[in-house]
């Protein structure tokens, strides 16, 4: 039986790529593991049977087996662990690539989180002023010292591993905000993940849902 994994039924993102499941997605292609989706909605979530899955009632989650995975770091960590694609074979570059992974979640998509919650959410409220600055300036360090690693490669440690999927996928995120014009060398290993055929194919299931929904809604 293929794993299956769940995502929004109508997600807020409107089929751009930006929805968690979407690095879950990017890694099965990568290692071409076949799997299905079951679409939840926002009310179902909450129930019990998915809190059963995912006690904070998120997508994604990743079902296989008696085995149930929440969190997108972990299930993209367990894939890759299961599979040659997405971890090198020594265990040095194990290691570098899996801290690569945990960089992504901790360190950098935080501040950029953080950054895009409140220009979206607190530009209404009397502290928006003067907390922005302080928001774009910890968003800006993350990227700057980011992008001094990178430098000019192509990926963080030589060949593509999990640890550039879920660094790309964070940087991703913040594509639409025009941050990453600011570090050309960010900007480009972005768009050399999204020029990957898993990652194009991971990126057409995720825009075909909200296609469909659409499609369901103007009928």
């Amino acid at each position: 039986m293929n794993p299956t994994i769940t995502a929004f039924k109508a997600s807020p993102d409107r089929g751009r790529g930006l929805a968690r499941d979407m690095r879950v997605r990017w890694a099965l292609e990568e290692v071409g593991q076949p799997y299905d989706v079951r679409l939840v909605t926002f009310e179902e979530m909450k129930q019990p049977a998915h809190l059963a899955l995912s006690p904070f009632g998120q997508i994604p989650t990743y079902e296989d087996g008696d085995l149930a995975l929440f969190e997108s770091g972990s299930i993209v960590f367990h894939i890759a662990q299961r599979h040659a694609a997405l971890l090198p074979q020594d265990a040095a570059g194990r290691a570098r690539a899996v801290t690569w992974m945990f960089a992504a979640l901790s360190t950098v998509e935080p501040p950029l989180v953080e950054r895009g919650m409140a220009g979206l959410l607190e530009r209404d409220k009397p502290w928006f002023e003067q907390r922005q600055p302080m928001l774009e300036e910890r968003a800006r360090k993350v990227l700057r010292e980011l992008s001094a690693r990178l430098g000019e490669a192509e990926w963080l440690e030589g060949a593509f591993t999990a640890g550039d999927l879920m660094m790309a996928g964070v940087l991703f995120r913040s594509k639409p905000s025009g941050i990453l014009n600011e570090f050309p060398n960010l900007a480009a290993y972005v768009a050399r993940a999204e020029a990957r055929p898993a990652f194009q194919r991971a990126f057409a299931a995720q825009l075909a849902v909200f296609q469909a929904a659409s499609a369901a809604e103007g009928t």
